[in-house]
Order: C-alpha cells, then structure tokens, then sequence
C-alpha cells in the first residue's frame, strides 16, 4: 500500500484526522508514467488542454484526491484505471474555478493589452453557384457543353475584399446576368480540406490545391477555357466596371487574339496625355539614375499607374503617405512607370531604352496601380493590383524587406502571424483601412 501511494506522489505519516490532509503532499517528483497517463486520459477527453495542463493544477488535484483517500476511498490507488479517471475529473473542477476566478481580470487585462482585429466580412456565397464534386476536368466539359466557361474563386474567411465581390459586383444585375448567361462558377475556400481533381488529374485538397497555384490573396479568380486551360487570371479585388471588362475579355475568347493588357489599352482607359503626380518618395527615372535591370542595391518597387486614375490617387494619399508606410518604404527604391506611357526610360546596363507601356505588356500588368516588389537580386517576389488598403500594404513592404519570404512563401499565413504578433502588442489590426 505505501509503495502505492509513494507512485503516486502520495505519502502518509500521520494518524491524527486534522493532520491527515496536511501530510497527504505531492511529492517533489511525480511519477512521471502516471502523469503521462493523467495527460493522455484528458487530452484524449478533451481534445485540446494547451497549457491548462500544469503540474500546479495536478498538485492541487492530488491534494483534492489525498482528501478523499483519507475520507474512506484509499482502495482507488490500487488501480490506475480509476484513479487517472479521478483526477481528471478533479483537475478539470480546479481548473473550471481557476478560469473562472480570472476571466474578468483576464479579459480586463487582455482588452488592455491584446489589439482589436477590425475589417473581418464574413460572405454568403450566392445560391447559383455551381454544386460540384470540385471534379475540374468534369466541371470544365459540362460548362462547355452548355456554351459556357468555368470561373473559380478563391476565398477565406472573413475576407472584406471577398465579401465586396459578392456584395458589391454581383449584387448588379447586369454582372449576374453575365455569370449566369456565360458562366458556371465555383467557390474554393484557399484554407478548405475538400478533395479537388484538378484538369489533368492530380488529387489535392483545397488548401494544397490553392498552393499548388499560388494563391497569395483572396479572392483570386481563374477563368478556364473549354479544354480546361487558364484564360485568364485575375489576383485581388476587381471594382465593378473593371470586373465587367474582364467578364466581356473571358466571354467573347478575346484571350485568342490578344492579351488582358491588350485588350484593356484598347477597350478600357483612353491614352490621356496628362502627366502622373510625382511624389517625394518616388525615384526618378534618368539616364544617371535607371530603372534596375536585374540585381540592385537594395530592394525595389514597380509602382505602375495611370493618369487620371482614382485608385492611384487615394493609394497615395491614403496609404503610401501614411507615416507607418513612409517608414516601411525606406528600404526601397520605388520607381513610378506610366502604363501607358509611351517615352523612353533608361533601363541599367542596356543601351536601349523601354518605355511604361513596353515593361507593362513583358510583366503582364493589366491594373492601375499595380505593384510588383522585388528582392535586391532582381527576383520579382510578390506583386498586388486593384485595391490597397494600409495593412496590406504595409504588410507587402515588411514581408519583402524582412526576407520573411524567404522562410515563409505564403503571404496569407505571413499575413495572420503578423497581425497576431501586432495584436499581442496592443495594435489594433483593420484590415479593411
């Protein structure tokens, strides 16, 4: 019995009733089968403890035990499969007190420390989406049996830019029409753990899937041809009117004569001759001072752009002016190029020149503003167009600047631990500013 009760970090030494309870003390070294087997018995219940599971905790319910022992119950230490069950059930009434005894203070503490995270839209998916077994090869053939393409979104929850796609383009009426008419569209949850057949067969989930092809920002949209090839591919939050040329682009297989870009110079914005707004912390482009080709000194943005542009115009005033922004902007060289600028930049280590809208069409950009960031060595690591809002932004500079890409290629998870660190800081993160 002593034996028994020492294994158990138990031990009796006493034979007064008031001093029982006193001298029934966890030993200053558990026994650590037992408490493995205490450990695996709530994990196993449970499902995640995370650090509730302290020898404190475990002290306090042996103690609790050592109190019944002396009230009549000491055969339980003769088995382990009543015992961990016990104690289990002792640990968790302490650790229900525990929690909430503190969780005023706590949340009190963490309200004054741990920032807000601001911005989040959750977004129901319409009805008319297409039901599918994520089967893309079957997908593909049975729009195209109908005169239609597939068009696949890539989401995740809480995405605003997400949610503004849904809300604010296909809540109008000539947008949906256009979707249903000529589209079967499906929704891919970048995060999900569906199973997805891709065209040529390979078996992926949806999170993987989305990795395969790079996803770094929700939603991003993909248009497939009738033999499951990629028509098109747009990265990010599209406003309505330019949602509407890529739809009439994918519809109407202009990918066969032209490319996006092509087509966008020719049918979206007219040529204007009015000149972009210089900013103070742009670099200009000159003979003395060219555009990288290749490696740099440092790192170095393409911030491509148009006249008369109201995306550039508040992406200057509202988020690269920003002071947090200004200070992330320092380690680089950013250089401003006209989209469809036709006037000759010097471009380093080249004896001809460039233009905006020749270094446009070769780095395919199709928006304004665009901005493509690239490491010191001349590598393009990430790129954003359409819509930019300050955390993003500012997340975009930090990543690159950081070399945290090179640890850690996706952005989004990037994205969470750098909001998170923010937020245990006391930050506040809005997403949508």
């Amino acid at each position: 019995m002593v034996a028994k009760q020492r294994a158990f970090g138990l031990t009796k030494c006493a034979e007064e009733p008031d001093q029982r309870t006193e001298k029934f003390i966890l030993a200053q070294s558990l026994d650590e089968t037992i408490l493995d087997s205490i450990l695996d018995t709530i994990v196993d219940t449970q499902g995640e403890l995370n650090m509730f599971a302290t020898r404190s905790l475990i002290s306090k319910s042996l103690l609790l035990f050592a109190f019944l022992h002396r009230c009549g119950l000491r055969a339980l230490d003769l088995n382990r499969n009543l015992v961990c069950p016990l104690l289990c059930s002792l640990m968790f009434v302490t650790m229900t007190n525990h929690v909430a005894a503190n969780t005023d203070d706590g949340n009190a503490d963490q309200s004054e420390q741990h920032g807000r995270f601001i911005g989040a839209m959750e977004t129901v998916y319409p009805d008319w989406f297409k039901t599918s077994f994520l089967e893309l090869e079957d997908d593909v053939a049975e729009a195209a049996e109908q005169g239609k393409r597939l068009m696949i979104i890539f989401h995740q929850d809480g995405c605003p830019y997400c949610n503004a796609l849904i809300e604010h383009n296909l809540s109008q009426k000539d947008i949906e029409d256009t979707l249903k008419s000529k589209f079967d569209v499906l929704d891919i949850n970048m995060w999900g753990d569906r199973e997805v057949a891709s065209v040529d067969g390979q078996i992926y989930t949806e999170k993987t899937f989305a990795a395969a092809l790079k996803v770094q920002f929700t939603p991003t949209v993909l248009f497939l041809d009738e033999s499951g090839g990629l028509a098109l591919r747009i990265n990010g939050y599209y406003n309505p009117e330019r949602f509407r040329l890529v739809l009439d682009y994918v519809s109407g297989q202009f990918e066969k004569q032209m490319s996006f870009n092509e087509y966008t110079e020719k049918f979206g914005k007219p040529d204007t001759s009015e000149k972009l707004e210089a900013k103070p912390y742009l670099s200009k482009i000159e003979p003395q001072s060219p555009l990288p080709d290749g490696a740099h000194d440092k790192p170095y943005i393409l911030l491509f752009e148009q006249a008369d542009c109201n995306g550039c115009q508040t992406m200057h005033e509202s988020v690269l002016s920003d002071d947090t922004t200004q200070e992330l902007l320092e380690p680089y060289d950013v250089f401003q190029i006209d989209m469809w600028g036709n006037a000759p930049l010097s471009v380093a280590n080249q004896s001809e020149t460039t233009s905006g809208r020749k270094l446009a069409r070769e780095l395919d950009i199709n928006y304004a503003p665009s901005l493509v960031i690239f490491s010191a060595d001349g590598n393009e690591i990430i790129r954003a167009e359409a819509s930019f809002k300050k955390f993003h932004t500012q997340s975009l500079l930090d990543y690159v600047a950081s070399d945290d890409w090179q640890q850690q290629p996706n952005f989004q998870r990037y994205l969470s631990a750098r909001a998170e660190s923010m937020r245990e800081r006391g930050i506040d993160v809005n997403i949508w500013d």
